[in-house]
This record gives structure tokens, sequence and C-alpha cells, in this order.
């Protein structure tokens, strides 16, 4: 097939819509793949997706389609916007039509609850080793909404190889969204993974009204954990003091467009795990991932109290109150982060 695209966005939830908007708004030829098709005649005949982002008006360059081959084949760079689970099985079928010139950028966080492999380990099982060098990551302090609404936006770009990291930062940045580069990709894919579980510990300590100090305790002390758990993995600790790390931490531990923490708010005000999950249109990833975070960091015998208990809050029925006050009857010892 013809190219026809300069990017595919594949995966049309808030995250990959955003991303679509952003790169059309660039004047990039881009074409957004999404598994349903009411998703696509909302952006293709009413220029807004109305089921995950609405009240953002789509670019008139930009396209909607179902054809996953069609979207992969006339396009060279894609940007893979999907849930963590469902990465392995799109990478497998897109796996047939990539050629040596794709330029893969994954756009997803989180750690998978079988394989307990993030997304970049996912990502090079599924693909064929000569397509490694194509892969990189990108990850930092992003709303879906505010790159939508074009407003100013800081991210990090990963990639094994720097050239492809650099090449990848100047397709996608603007005046109002800026990439740096970097060759961590353990880093940056294990901050935005785990962040979004301090994001709910946090959201549970504000819904059960604990206070400012709460909040930035648990923030801080969950980089600590953050970083232990990275570097254990090969990560540079230098990266989860930048965007990628206490950047996207912040963010999305404070910020009110954060699906995770507004799980952990509604937590803290006595709501059932599965009633919060059932209201929720779009995905929370950290509820999913503080069942491999909390696996993960077992197996690599690494201390991480704040998210085992966020765990066993959201999976083992512990009353988000006992799990926090038990975090801060713990045995005192000395503050190190690593």
């Amino acid at each position: 097939m013809t190219q026809q695209f300069d990017i595919a966005v594949l995966g049309a939830g808030a995250w990959g819509t955003a991303l679509a908007i952003h790169t059309a708004r660039m004047g990039k030829r881009t074409v957004l793949w999404a598994h349903e098709p009411e998703v696509v005649a909302e952006v293709n005949d009413h220029r807004e997706n109305r089921t995950y982002l609405p009240g953002f008006t789509v670019p008139e360059g930009l396209q909607a389609t179902t054809d996953l081959e069609k979207a992969v084949r006339q396009s060279r760079i894609l940007l893979t916007v999907m849930p963590t689970p469902y990465v392995a099985g799109v990478a497998a079928q897109i796996a047939p039509w990539l050629t040596d010139d794709h330029i893969i950028v994954s756009c997803s966080k989180g750690i998978d609850n079988t394989s307990l492999e993030t997304v970049n380990e996912i990502f090079e099982r599924a693909l064929p080793r000569r397509l490694h060098l194509s892969l990189a990551y990108l990850s930092g302090p992003s709303f879906a909404a505010e790159v939508a609404a074009g407003l100013p936006t800081a991210v990090t770009v990963a990639s094994l190889d720097r050239r492809l990291a650099r090449v990848v930062q100047a397709e996608l940045s603007t005046d109002r969204f800026r990439c740096y580069s970097s060759n961590d990709i353990i880093g940056v894919e294990m901050g935005g993974a785990l962040k979004n579980v301090i994001a709910i510990a946090v959201g549970t300590a504000d819904g059960l009204g604990f206070g400012h100090n709460s909040r930035a305790g648990l923030i801080t002390r969950g980089l600590g954990e953050i970083t232990r758990l990275a570097v254990k993995k090969g990560a540079n600790p230098l990266t989860l003091q930048g965007l990628a790390g206490i950047g996207d931490l912040v963010l999305t531990c404070t910020g009110d467009l954060s699906r995770n923490r507004t799980v952990g708010l509604r937590l803290g005000h006595g709501e059932a795990i599965g009633d919060i999950l059932g209201s929720m249109h779009a995905v929370a990833e950290g509820v999913l991932t503080s069942r491999s975070a909390h696996r993960l960091a077992d197996k690599l015998g690494v201390d991480t109290p704040i998210i085992s208990h966020t765990y066993m809050a959201l999976h083992e029925n512990l009353a988000p109150r006992v799990a926090l006050e038990a975090l801060m009857n713990r045995p005192l010892k000395d503050e190190l982060l690593l």
C-alpha cells in the first residue's frame, strides 16, 4: 500500500485522541484507529470523540478508521495507545505489517498482571528483534484534556537508539508540546506505570480527609518506592527525578483530571472498588498495576509498603483507613530512598 499518512494513532481513548488531535494540529496527516465503529463514526461525522474525549473538536485533517492494517501499512510513525492488557495482542497483530521504515512509539503505561512485564518488555517479546531499535516510549505529566486543549506540556521520549529518540522528539515537539530525549527506557516505563498506584494511595488519603501533610508524605515516600523498584530493574535513578518520574507522579497524585486519584478519592469516601470501576468509562491503570507492582516487588525483594498496602485495599478488602494507618505504624527507620 502507498503511504497515505504521516502518523497512525492506535487506540482512540482519551489519550490516543488527544495525541491524534495534537499531531493533526501540527499539519501531519494523521489516522486514528479505534476498535469501536461508533467511535470512528463520532470522529469522522461529528469531529469529536464523544465517547472518550467529549468537548474537543477534531481537526478536519484527522481521519478515523476501524481498519488496523490500513492504518499501519499506510503510516510511517505509529503511536500505540492502548491499555496494557491489550498491548501484546495488538503488537502481535501488527507485526506482519511492519517494515524497517516504521517507527513505533508506545504511549501506554503499565505492568502486565500475568507476565509482570513492562510495556517495552511486551513489545520486545512480541516483535522481531530487527524492530527493537525502531521502538520508542513516550511518558511524562500529560493529561489528555490539556494536550487536546493545546496547553503547554513537557514529556520524555526514550529509546535504546538515541538517534531514534531525537527523531521522535523532533516529529512531535511544538511550542505547546515539548519532548525531551532519553535512553533510559526502564526508568521511563517504571515511572509511568507505578505513579498510578501511588496516585490511588494519595487520593484515598485525601478522601479520608488526612490533609496536605499526608499527601506530601505519600508522594515523597512513593517516589522512593518507585525509584527502588526501577533501579532494581536497571533504571538510572536520575530518570525518576525527571518528567517521567516525579513530574508524572505529582501530576497524577494532585490533578483533578487524574482517573487514578479519583479512584482513591472515592475509595476514601467509602465506595466499594467494584462500584467505582463499574461506573467508570475509561481505564484507571493503577488498579491493575497495583497487583502486578506488588507481585514484582515481592519477586525482586524490594520493600514497597505504599504499593503493597494499596494493593491490599484494592484487591484484598483491607479497609482504606486501616491500610493508611498501618503505614504510619511501621517500624521506625532512617530516611533513605535507595
